[in-house]
């Protein structure tokens, strides 16, 4: 067994993090989050920390990128590839094995990688060009620069279309300068479960995140200074939530927009998944119903190979 690196993911509420504690346990590892929201503070329930399961077996496992930021500071691709990095570095220098957790499509292949991500620096001639163009035309542009390649969500806010653009265009022309990743040999897991039953544990797991007080978290984050627009930007259980607060919402209409928001996410997260796996990363699939004895098994037995 000798991987850099071992990755676990699958779509929200698969259980993801009971695993990858699990195989850290057994191997002396360490976990590298890879998920965009619990980079945050006072985000638990919404993100989906379940910190209390980096206990396996009375042993507390270490994380890392979790809970590092205060809500509403700024983070990037570029700067969660450099932390991932840096975080994977100290692990190999104590010696231990680093498992990295997440459901955030594009986190888990910059980690992944073979090239560093260029730091992007601001283009204010480029910007300044843009400025008239409508948000479809700067769709159209992103586009046209790279077909592939863009997060979709860039598509729907000015700013981070802007954004996305100045690194594709920076990234086109400076190519040749990228350095290479420290994480030369990893393995990856999926965890799945049919589409059904996926559905049916999302709608619970919500339940469950609402009667555990994710409405009162939402109310402390807005206390504490973070803006509705905020909310709005960290979608799903924030996006909606904000949406009750502000009576834009009735109760009900906030669970029944947020469950199916939920399940498309979920969708998106597989359909990113398959295209990596046509990009040539290659994923072997667990099902999510098998005991988590029975998962860490198959993960040590095809790595023993």
């Amino acid at each position: 067994m000798n991987y850099d690196l071992f990755a676990i993911i699958g779509p929200t509420a698969v259980g993801k993090t009971k695993l990858a504690v699990a195989l850290a346990a057994d191997l002396n590892g360490e976990i590298i989050s890879a998920d965009s929201r619990q980079l945050y503070r006072g985000m638990d329930l919404g993100s989906g920390k379940d910190l209390e399961e980096y206990v396996y077996k009375g042993k507390q496992i270490p994380y890392h990128l979790i809970d590092i930021l205060d809500a509403g500071e700024k983070y990037d691709l570029f700067r969660f590839q450099q932390d991932c990095f840096e975080v994977f570095r100290q692990i190999k220098s104590r010696g231990n094995q680093a498992v990295l957790c997440g459901g955030t499509g594009m986190y888990i292949q910059a980690a992944l990688n073979r090239e560093k991500l260029l730091e992007v620096p601001e283009n204010l001639a480029l910007r300044s060009e843009l400025d008239n163009y409508s948000q479809q035309e700067l769709n159209n542009y992103l586009i046209n620069l790279n077909p592939t390649q863009h997060n979709k969500t860039d598509l729907n806010d000015r700013e981070r279309t802007l954004r996305a653009i100045e690194i594709e265009v920076y990234t086109q022309q400076y190519s040749d300068q990228k350095e290479v990743s420290p994480i030369k040999n990893y393995r990856i897991f999926g965890i799945q479960m049919p589409r059904e039953e996926l559905r049916n544990r999302i709608k619970t797991r919500l339940k469950e995140r609402l009667k555990a007080g994710m409405i009162e978290e939402v109310e402390q984050l807005v206390a504490n200074g973070v803006s509705h627009q905020q909310l709005q930007y960290y979608g799903l259980e924030y996006k909606f939530i904000s949406l009750y607060l502000q009576n834009k919402l009735s109760n009900d209409e906030m669970f029944d927009a947020l469950l199916q928001a939920i399940r498309r996410f979920a969708k998106k997260q597989m359909t990113w998944y398959r295209r990596m796996e046509k990009q040539g990363f290659k994923i072997d699939w667990i099902d999510a119903k098998l005991p988590l004895e029975e998962k860490l098994k198959f993960i040590l037995s095809l790595c023993a190979e």
